[in-house]
């Protein structure tokens, strides 16, 4: 019964994946906002819901460690295996794309949370700083959407054709999913699909997956950072895998790096103001280096604008096994 469940939340992980890529993408479209920033608000929120629930339901039943690890253990397997799983499938075109300012602040809030580990425990201090920092970031969002706006009706304005009023939006009509005329109302049910169906596929998945690892013997921050990790990554993983099939290449991307700034800032600064939450020793030594380290691997498809391809794929999954290995031994 525990394994029937447990494929039942990864088919409403699947299914809600789908639902909520098609909804930002036409979000981005009526709106006249980029793709990249839609999924970095709304889709990076969706995805990142599992996350949320599990850690502040752990801060209230006094299990830091499962806390601490789901958040560290998610941001590890966002990128290795979230991004690596959908590049083994189909290339993604991350060069026609420029995200180096979220990557950059991206690493910023990596080295600000690690540093944060280093002084003291999570509390009501770090937790208020982090979640200001959530703000800042919302606002450079928003404001950098704005600007796209503004310079996207300049562009319809200078346009003389349709044509080459839809080249100035900057998206192309061919896209799977993609309908610049499709109705609010579908948009909305899209999106309100993907949102709730995301959570409760991740919420029966992670339940499943946490009393068959107890059947094994595994520890609390064991299980934090691989199996319930895992599962609240999942959500990430069906919209990467749908965005990348879908050739939404900017979906994919922003919505690994959006999830890891809203795990970090969010997540822990709301679940740090429910109860403190110690930093095991393990974590300073090993694991937020590892999550920092998968971050920078990052750079050179970013800076120097490389496709993801298989042999990337191949590498970033092989890593995360290999970290999986390490933690379970």
């Amino acid at each position: 019964m525990v394994w029937a469940m447990a494929v039942l939340g990864l088919a409403i992980l699947l299914l809600a994946g789908d639902a909520l890529v098609r909804g930002a993408v036409n979000t981005s479209l009526r709106l006249g906002v980029p793709a990249l920033i839609v999924s970095l608000t709304i889709v990076a929120f969706g995805t990142s819901a599992p996350e949320m629930l599990v850690s502040v339901q752990a801060a209230l039943r006094g299990a830091p460690g499962i806390a601490l690890g789901n958040v560290v253990g998610s941001n590890i397997a966002n990128i290795l295996l979230v991004l690596g799983i959908p590049a083994m499938m189909t290339t993604m075109h991350t060069s026609e794309f420029d995200t180096r300012k979220n990557f950059v602040i991206m690493l910023l809030v990596s080295v600000l949370f690690i540093g944060l580990a280093f002084v003291a425990p999570f509390g009501v201090p770090s937790g208020l700083l982090l979640l200001s920092v959530l703000v800042l970031v919302l606002a450079f969002w928003f404001i950098d959407a704005r600007n796209h706006r503004r310079a996207q009706h300049t562009a319809r304005e200078e346009a003389r054709d349709a044509r080459a009023a839809t080249l100035a939006d900057g998206f192309l009509e061919d896209i799977e999913g993609a309908d610049p005329d499709m109705p609010w109302w579908r948009i909305i049910m899209f999106l309100v699909l993907g949102l709730i169906g995301l959570p409760l596929g991740a919420d029966i998945l992670v339940d499943s997956a946490v009393v068959i690892a107890r059947d094994f013997g595994l520890s609390e921050s064991v299980i934090g950072l691989t199996l319930v990790a895992l599962g609240t990554s999942l959500p990430e993983l069906a919209t990467t895998v749908m965005a990348a099939l879908r050739r939404e290449a900017d979906v994919a991307l922003g919505n690994v790096i959006g999830s890891n700034m809203f795990n970090l800032l969010a997540i822990i600064g709301v679940a740090a103001l429910v109860s403190p939450i110690p930093v095991d020793p393990a974590f300073l030594r090993f694991d937020l280096w590892v999550m920092l380290g998968a971050s920078l691997l990052l750079a050179p498809f970013v800076f120097l604008r490389w496709n993801m391809t298989w042999p990337l794929g191949v590498l970033l999954t092989a890593l995360y096994l290999g970290y999986v290995w390490i933690v379970l031994h």
